[in-house]
């Protein structure tokens, strides 16, 4: 047997053990965890820095390494968000009655967990707390593969974790971290339907096609984040530079970054000068078309065909559109269905564009960078889906479960 094989059956053997126990005990054992990561923050950070010492190195992006590092405030976030967790109502077992038919079947919905959980996701720690937390109290085991360069700390933090499942007498393999980062190994994960449910990738565009491509058991995906901000005629502009400024440059190498600027050409004249003086200011490579090109110094001009890159760093693409519809529509050809966010004092035009574009989250007057299961009340996420199958948007505790109908009679028979 394969270390794949063995690793899912485990894994499959141990989510069995969590069909049956409270949530009284779950919260427990995620108090636990919580602890364990904030007593063991140094060793964390220890491992931590030789993994981005040798990305630094291999010469890995700026985006990459911002995503692999761990200092003391994004370990105690993590730690955080197992706390959370722990506030949150644990779906599993909810029930809803769905109604009584004519001949007196009773028929209701009960949550349950998805079984295993397949994570494989690049240079992100985090996903090992994240994904073990959420999995652990929607009654999920997780596997985790994650990239090479964040194999070590995944490892160290996946350890802390299982010695607080063990210590509770439960089965470490209920959190995994496959310790060989070999592609091949990957690729047998990917074909492991009998004892896993469902994969969730995390990582660029290309990680994300591969997985989709080449796994046999389902897929959730989430390809990119390209996130645009609309200007509208109607916005206070003050708030509109503020939604700019934090959603591209506070950090860039996210999903939730802004990528594109969308202006009402009524308030291109006004907005746009403060735009490009504050973008230039970030050192923020502007890419824009003619129609905008006036406002910016040294812009690059772009033809309406070229939008919808995602940089993941201090880069945005600006277009000057001529009515909110032309804004609607550039969204529709552009985005991927992550997070879009209007500008605007006008209530009819916010919620006519909530409703109009289609996006996992759609916010009016509020910063792109709150699109994030911790910002949104879920704790933590372990991915956010942009194919609307299950699940649409941040995941957390809910949507890792599904429903199954639960029918009761009194010896009624089908005629």
């Amino acid at each position: 047997m394969s270390i794949i094989t063995d690793l899912a059956q485990q894994a499959k053997k141990a989510a069995q053990t969590l069909a049956i126990l409270d949530e009284a005990k779950k919260n427990a054992v995620l108090k636990g965890m919580a602890a364990a990561i904030r007593e063991n923050k140094d060793k964390i950070k220890d491992v931590n820095e030789k993994e981005v010492a040798r990305a630094r190195e291999n010469n890995l992006d700026d985006a990459m390494i911002d995503r692999l590092i761990l200092d003391d405030e994004r370990i105690e976030s993590m730690a955080e968000g197992i706390e959370v967790i722990i506030s949150l109502d644990d779906p599993v077992g909810k029930e809803r009655v769905i109604g009584t038919r004519p001949n007196g079947i009773e028929i209701k919905k009960m949550r349950i967990p998805l079984g295993v959980v397949c994570m494989i996701y690049e240079a992100r720690p985090n996903v090992t707390v994240d994904a073990g937390a959420l999995c652990f109290k929607s009654g999920n085991a997780v596997i985790l593969r994650g990239g090479k360069e964040a194999l070590d700390t995944s490892l160290a933090i996946a350890t802390l974790m299982q010695d607080v499942l063990e210590a509770h007498n439960l089965p470490k393999a209920l959190v995994t971290v496959v310790p060989n980062p070999d592609r091949a190994l990957m690729q047998e994960l990917m074909e492991q339907r009998d004892y896993i449910d469902v994969i969730i990738p995390r990582g660029g565009e290309g990680l994300i096609n591969y997985v989709t491509d080449n796994a046999k058991v389902p897929v959730i995906q989430h390809f990119k984040g390209v996130c645009h901000l609309y200007i509208d005629k109607d916005a206070d502009l003050d708030k509109a530079l503020a939604l700019l400024l934090n959603g591209k440059t506070q950090r860039t190498g996210v999903c939730n970054a802004l990528e594109g600027l969308v202006v009402h050409q009524a308030i291109a004249a006004d907005f746009l000068p403060k735009a490009a003086a504050a973008l230039k200011h970030h050192n923020v490579k502007v890419h824009v078309n003619a129609a905008g090109s006036e406002y910016f110094d040294n812009a690059d001009v772009i033809a309406d065909s070229d939008y919808g890159e995602e940089y993941l760093g201090l880069e945005i693409a600006v277009r000057v559109v001529d009515d909110f519809a032309g804004a609607i529509a550039h969204i529709a050809d552009f985005g991927s269905n992550h997070t879009e966010v209007i500008c605007t004092e006008n209530k009819e035009s916010a919620a006519l564009f909530q409703r109009a574009v289609d996006a996992s989250v759609v916010m009016v007057n509020a910063s792109s960078r709150f699109s994030d299961g911790s910002q949104l009340g879920l704790g933590a996420e372990i991915g956010i889906a942009t194919t609307k199958l299950h699940a649409y948007g941040p995941m957390g505790l809910e949507s890792l479960t599904s429903e199954k109908y639960l029918v009761n009679g009194e010896g009624q028979i089908r005629e």
